[in-house]
């Protein structure tokens, strides 16, 4: 289980990188030309599969209930981008969160890097061993 540990702890921190050039892709989209909003879609979806990844090394990996959460959170959350701007040109108002859900996007995935940097060092539960009785020896009666 150690390995998932690493795994996870590694594809979180990766996870907030990919966030954040998210967020240059989006800058490209709106400064550079309306055709960059490709490579923002193709990440963005990317990051879909990853938090599904994250989720799973989190429940697989029995890595409590709070990285599940965020987990979880954060699979939600990407979710809820897609629909953002499903509604855009019937709703603006509602498509205008898809921005604000980003940042909230960014926010759990360092908690959940945090969390997982965190318990880098804990140690798997080892089983005490249960106590031997002294033998008694017929002998010492």
């Amino acid at each position: 289980m150690v390995w998932i540990r690493r795994a996870h702890l590694v594809l979180a921190w990766g996870f907030v990188a990919g966030v954040v050039l998210q967020v240059f892709l989006a800058g490209r989209g709106v400064f550079e030309s309306s055709l960059a909003f490709k490579d923002h879609v193709g990440w963005g979806y990317t990051l879909g599969l990853l938090a599904i990844v994250l989720l799973v090394l989190a429940a697989v990996g029995r890595l409590g209930r709070r990285q599940i959460l965020h987990a979880v959170a954060l699979w939600v959350m990407f979710a809820f981008q897609s629909v953002f701007i499903a509604v855009r040109a019937d709703l603006p108002t509602v498509a205008a969160l898809h921005p604000v859900n980003g940042f909230g996007i960014l926010l759990v995935s360092i908690l959940m890097a945090r969390d997982a940097w965190l318990a880098r060092n804990v140690r798997e539960p080892v089983e005490s061993p249960t106590t031997i009785e002294p033998a008694t020896s017929t002998a010492a009666r």
